[in-house]
């Protein structure tokens, strides 16, 4: 079972019923939820579940990478097609043939390949880069946002039509804030993982799952599965949790908003706290919109990205 989809909660019960019932079709699925909520674990078990599941499934960053590199991974290349194309290159559509094609952060898509993923998904054929021969693939599509898809249209960020054609089957993921006890039920399937994976016998104190109970989580289920890891390399034999060790940003002094909109960093953060949350709230101020915060960053959407992608590895719970 996926690890998101581990819980008891009508919200995660709501999550596998829909996956059950649209698994064993072709359906394209749209995935919407908070960062960390497990969206590619979703789509992996729809994919597992349906016919496509001994196919391949392969899963691109549509935001993390500029548009003529998103159109030659997805589409392909020919020789010579551009400098360094020594050979000819058979991109994902070509390769998820038979299987499943994720396509994750995919309102941070530009508007040309939105127009291009648009025309592939209503006639299943394309071009590779450089081509002159139109070419046709079976690969079932299920792509996923860390944004809301209707707000994205609305602030021009993502087609109308294409959310129509994606959100065939729509799938919201609910923050683990909100699925009660499933927090309890994902710790102890987590430390069971650490302890088959070990050879181990490690548990949880007493107070440990009212703890867990207690916080908020603004990573979801990727923060909860780090910060067991942590407690489970540091304890000898009983995992003794407290919330200020769950998420990293929360050992630092917070900064203050101010009227204006702007942060005041506290004297004595360092550079990295600093430039941690200036990313942050440049985020929030464009609703996640990682172009839009790239540009006022004044640096390259692939640096934000390693930026975010950083973050998530240290268990910091920004956006990504």
């Amino acid at each position: 079972m996926s690890n998101c989809m581990v819980g008891r909660s009508s919200a995660i019960q709501a999550v596998r019923d829909l996956v059950d019932k649209v698994a064993p079709t072709d359906a394209t699925v749209l995935i919407s939820g908070e960062s960390g909520s497990g969206k590619e674990l979703v789509a992996q078990a729809i994919h597992a579940r349906s016919a496509r599941g001994a196919g391949p499934f392969l899963g691109i960053n549509c935001g993390a990478l500029p548009a003529t590199l998103i159109e030659s991974e997805l589409f392909g290349f020919e020789r010579g097609s551009f400098t360094g194309a020594s050979r000819s290159h058979a991109g994902m559509v070509e390769r998820a043939s038979g299987g499943t094609l994720f396509l994750d952060e995919v309102t941070e898509m530009s508007a040309d390949m939105q127009t291009r993923l648009l025309r592939f998904l209503e006639t299943q054929r394309f071009y590779r880069v450089g081509g002159s021969q139109e070419l046709h693939t079976d690969v079932r599509v299920v792509a996923a946002t860390n944004r809301s898809p209707v707000q994205a249209v609305r602030d021009g960020a993502m087609r109308e039509d294409l959310l129509y054609r994606l959100a065939v089957f729509p799938i919201c993921l609910a923050p683990l804030r909100e699925r009660g006890e499933d927090v309890r039920l994902l710790a102890d399937h987590f430390l069971n993982e650490l302890n088959l994976r070990n050879r181990t016998t490690k548990s949880f104190s007493a107070s440990a799952h009212q703890t867990l109970l207690d916080y908020h989580w603004p990573g979801n289920v990727r923060e909860l599965k780090n910060a067991i890891e942590r407690a489970y390399i540091m304890c000898e034999q009983e995992l003794e949790l407290q919330p200020m060790n769950f998420h990293i940003a929360s050992t630092d002094r917070a900064p203050l908003s101010d009227s204006n909109g702007g942060i005041q960093v506290p004297i004595g953060s360092s550079l990295a706290q600093a430039e941690r949350w200036l990313i942050e709230a440049t985020l929030a101020h464009w609703a996640g919109n990682k172009n839009r915060a790239a540009r006022t960053l004044g640096c390259s959407l692939k640096t934000l990205y390693n930026k975010l992608a950083a973050y998530e590895r240290q268990g910091i719970g920004a956006q990504a």
